[in-house]
């Protein structure tokens, strides 16, 4: 009998989510910037922030290019390392 893969949602977080949500979590940190001032700034609650920095959630491309912003940062530098390795 094969066994048979588990399918993953294409809407599904992965190593990459949880990769930018870390970069996210680094820069906010660095700022000394609360996940409440973060989610203020792009008109989300705390919890969403929460959600994006654990990889719970996905950040769309707008809303990464609005977070980037907010945090000071090249959209770029959110992809400097392989998230995989």
């Amino acid at each position: 009998m094969k066994k048979s893969k588990r399918k993953i949602s294409p809407r599904s977080p992965g190593a990459v989510d949880r990769y930018i949500g870390v970069r996210m979590r680094e820069r906010r940190l660095a700022l000394d910037m609360s996940q409440e001032q973060l989610g203020r700034e792009l008109g989300v609650s705390f919890q969403q922030i929460q959600k994006y920095e654990g990889g719970v959630n996905r950040v769309s491309a707008a809303r990464l290019f609005e977070i980037c912003k907010a945090l000071n940062i090249s959209l770029s530098s959110m992809f400097e390392h392989d998230p995989k390795t």
